[in-house]
């Protein structure tokens, strides 16, 4: 026996309307504690009618849809007739329109999409209600300059990426101009993701985790934070552990930007890399039970990723990059590929091995994976001199040591890999 499917679309939008109505009446108990004469739109029962008239209006003229575009027209007079009145009581919220105009479109929604979507509308609404105070604490820490940034990086990225050609018309450069800024607008995603999580989620959670997820972001960045703490705080163990955790991270973050932009190139390099994160955790870890951590906590001072001018400087670097890789992987071959990488690890790294992970150069899988290792290892020897001088050599001696070491056993993995 099978289930006719609009009697099961029939139930589902009543089933749904009625719980929206039920999540109502729980918003309105609450905000009629605030003793205003606000009037509310409908009951429990008026938001299941809403959702059952809506689909019988969309099932009874789907093509024109004259009876549904007339059902809301009327639902939305309903409303200014008593948002009239609300403004007469100094009230504008129109919040409950906007949920019963959701109520609304699921008659037509159910119909015509998959049933995950009605319920996924469903399951907002409720997150959306219930996050009123979370929201406006979310709102009151955001620097709306930051999200201002996000906004023009996703425009400019919806607007250039489509009209940049696909071929490779740069002498020089292996890939195509569309493909390079993609590249950007990935790699700029996984650090403002990162960035985003420190700065907001966990701003004030002590050192440690300050220094496992400015490792997200920036590992050199973290370590020079965190470094210049130590002259100024007997915070030692706690500091160093941030540090080394920092650097564990920069591990794992690598692999993901390798399963990313090169599948076959980042399934081989998660053994190693992950056997230096963990390593790196449990020496963090060794660290941290020396000394309780504190609930002070540095600031990340640096720029947001999605900057225009932290973005163009991004995609300049890498094309320099790529056109110096290209150069050495043509005249020296491995072997120039290698010297180039150890030399790279002393300044920013992701563009190297972004433009080895995307370009096409006249060296092997295992040389590429190889200058991946050698440029992660002797980026640790530059977050351990940042590190001392920051820090100083009594300090931050251990953290130093400790990342040194982890970068010789990479960069000797990466000499004897092939």
């Amino acid at each position: 026996m099978t289930i006719d499917i609009d009697l099961m679309h029939f139930l589902a939008v009543t089933i749904l309307s009625f719980l929206v109505g039920l999540e109502v009446k729980s918003y309105r108990v609450q905000f009629a504690q605030k003793k205003t004469q606000y009037y509310f739109f409908g009951s429990v029962r008026t938001y299941t009618f809403i959702g059952i008239l809506s689909f019988l209006f969309f099932k009874l003229d789907p093509v024109h849809l004259s009876l549904y575009i007339v059902g809301f027209i009327a639902l939305l007079i309903l409303y200014a007739l008593l948002y009239k009145k609300n403004l007469e009581q100094e009230q504008r919220s129109i919040l409950l329109f906007v949920v019963m105009s959701l109520v609304y479109s699921v008659g037509a929604l159910i119909q015509t999409q998959p049933l995950w979507m009605s319920a996924l509308v469903y399951v907002l609404i409720v997150f959306i209600l219930n996050a009123e105070e979370s929201l406006k604490k979310l709102s009151a820490t955001i620097n709306i300059k930051e999200f201002e940034t996000l906004g023009k990086m996703v425009l400019l990225s919806a607007v250039i990426l489509p009209l940049l050609p696909n071929t490779n018309i740069i002498p020089y450069i292996p890939l195509s101009p569309f493909k390079i800024w993609l590249a950007v607008v990935v790699i700029s995603g996984i650090s403002y993701g990162g960035y985003i999580i420190q700065k907001y989620f966990f701003p004030s959670k002590g050192y440690f985790l300050t220094g496992v997820f400015g490792g997200l972001y920036s590992s050199t960045a973290t370590t020079v934070v965190l470094a210049r703490k130590m002259r100024v705080t007997n915070e030692s163990h706690v500091l160093n552990a941030a540090i080394i955790a920092s650097t564990a991270v920069m591990y794992l973050r690598l692999i993901v930007i390798a399963l990313v932009f090169n599948l076959g190139i980042g399934e081989r390099i998660i053994v190693p890399f992950a056997l230096f994160s963990v390593a790196g955790f449990l020496v963090a870890y060794f660290y941290l039970q020396k000394q309780e951590n504190t609930k002070e906590h540095p600031t990340i001072v640096d720029k947001n990723p999605l900057e225009m001018g932290t973005a163009f400087l991004f995609a300049f670097l890498f094309v320099i990059m790529m056109m110096l890789t290209h150069f050495v992987t043509l005249k020296y071959g491995g072997a120039g590929l290698e010297v180039l990488s150890f030399v790279v690890g002393f300044t920013d790294i992701d563009p190297f091995i972004l433009s080895i992970l995307t370009g096409k150069f006249s060296v092997s899988t295992p040389e590429i994976i190889s200058a991946i290792l050698i440029a992660a290892g002797s980026n640790n020897f530059l977050k351990a001199l940042y590190a001392l001088w920051f820090g100083g050599v009594k300090n931050s001696y251990k953290s130093a040591l400790w990342i040194s070491l982890f970068g010789a056993m990479s960069i000797a993995w990466g000499l004897f890999y092939i």
